[in-house]
């Protein structure tokens, strides 16, 4: 048996408690969304198209966009999250609030902070690192962004990625520091969607900008994320755009930071429908004061959309929280391993209920009229969701005896109609539905079905949202 180091061993067992505590955060304008977990990885989406690619992986937890680090002259290489590259930084840590996600952490001589926020008024996201020189010797260090280009729903991308790749055509504006990413269209009449992701410094730079579109380049052959040899042997980037096998966006900047010194340097994506839209976008962040406005209104719209819903901060990190479930398979919300162990049924079990089975569902079994209070919570969290993107399927079921059961569907059914009646005025399903069912209509296989795909199981006799 091979000896495993005892280094080796503490790093895993770090990287597996820290696996164990990973929580993730939405946020949104409504139209553009970003996911990330603790470790810094996620998604980013607008409207039903994903732009980065990513994978539901709790043990991995690799996708989203990333940011390298490299001390030009020592060769050492890190994060601005804790992933891609791992590692044991001499401190991290990840604060997520309404309206950002903040990852703090040290690494020997340099503190940096990677601030991530999602513009109001914009389709944007800006990632903005601050580099800050704790030593006494003038440091250069390399930022290198990261990100899989997808442009095309999250399931076509999923199923066919290799193909879903050949659409996708690159561009550099090297003097705007941008690089720019099209889907070819399929038909004469079709919109493709343009992406633009823009670099901006404020402080003293070394070199010119380098770029790479290609995955393939930018990993090196037989290297994946977490040790791109682009980054761990400092190779310079290709610079080369256009048609690639397998599309990414990746800028690089290097940057002198004198003692005591802090530089900033932001990372924004822009979404478009058009190129010279995109290109608008591209020119308003190439711009490092674009972040704190887009910081300053996105605060101020967060706690107005609270006031809104009628939710309160507490309860609003209560739904991100269990939006982690959701999105992160938790066992201890799933249904009873008996349940999934017999279940044997397929989708066919939810069509009889109407229920599509394209997004994730969240189901509640109520039993009580008193316990209703658990199911207004859940339509706010429901709403709440919309407004971060995430769709998610409500089940509500009436689990009160039939001779009963008439009584609190009438009380169940005048909980969701207003929630129904403002979702669905235009009969828009794609973020989700709200269904109630009367258990005394569901037969034995289909309740296992449900059961068995809901990503969260709760009921009325369990106490609050909170307890559960």
């Amino acid at each position: 048996m091979t000896k495993v180091p005892a280094d080796a061993m503490r790093h895993a067992r770090a990287a597996l408690k820290r696996a164990s505590e990973r929580g993730t955060h939405l946020f949104s304008n409504g139209r553009y969304a970003v996911m990330l977990t603790a470790g810094g990885s996620g998604y980013s989406r607008w409207g039903d198209l994903a732009i980065t690619r990513w994978r539901e992986d709790v043990t991995c937890d690799v996708g989203g966009t990333y940011i390298f680090l490299r001390d030009a002259d020592s060769g050492e290489c890190w994060s601005a999250g804790y992933q891609p590259r791992g590692g044991e930084p001499d401190s991290y840590a990840a604060a997520f609030t309404e309206d950002r996600a903040e990852f703090v952490r040290r690494d020997g001589s340099i503190a940096s902070r990677l601030e991530v926020i999602v513009s109001a008024e914009d389709d944007a996201e800006v990632r903005c690192v601050t580099l800050t020189n704790l030593g006494s010797r003038t440091r250069e260090i390399e930022l290198t962004s990261y990100a899989e280009v997808v442009l095309a729903p999250p399931a076509a991308d999923a199923a066919h990625p290799a193909f879903s790749n050949l659409f996708v055509r690159t561009e550099c504006i090297p003097e705007r520091e941008t690089l720019l990413a099209m889907r070819r269209p399929r038909a004469p009449d079709e919109a493709p969607p343009w992406l633009a992701h823009v670099l901006a410094v404020d402080g003293e730079t070394v070199g010119a900008l380098q770029w790479e579109t290609d995955r393939a380049q930018f990993l090196g052959r037989g290297r994946g994320i977490r040790s791109p040899v682009s980054v761990i042997d400092g190779r310079a980037l290709s610079n080369t755009s256009g048609p690639v096998l397998d599309p990414v966006v990746s800028l690089r900047r290097r940057v002198r930071v004198g003692p005591g010194q802090r530089v900033r340097v932001t990372f924004s994506t822009v979404v478009a429908p058009a190129r010279e839209a995109v290109l608008d976008l591209a020119g308003k962040y190439h711009d490092v004061a674009a972040f704190e406005r887009s910081a300053t209104l996105g605060r101020a719209r967060a706690l107005e959309q609270l006031h809104r819903l009628g939710i309160g901060v507490d309860e609003a990190r209560l739904f991100q929280s269990l939006a982690s479930s959701i999105l992160y398979s938790d066992p201890a919300l799933r249904g009873a391993p008996e349940v999934l162990s017999r279940q044997t049924g397929g989708p066919a079990a939810l069509w009889a209920h109407g229920i599509s089975g394209d997004h994730p569902i969240v189901l509640v079994e109520i039993d009580e009229p008193e316990d209703v209070e658990i199911v207004g919570q859940l339509l706010r969290a429901h709403e709440y969701w919309r407004t971060k993107c995430l769709a998610v399927d409500l089940v509500i079921l009436n689990d009160q005896a039939p001779s009963d059961a008439r009584e609190l569907q009438g009380v169940l059914e005048m909980l969701v109609r207003p929630s129904q009646s403002a979702a669905h005025g235009e009969g828009d399903k794609s973020q989700g539905s709200v269904f109630i069912l009367r258990a005394d209509q569901v037969t034995a296989p289909q309740r296992d079905v449900l059961t068995s795909v809901a990503r969260a199981v709760l009921s009325g006799r369990r106490g609050t949202l909170a307890e559960q």
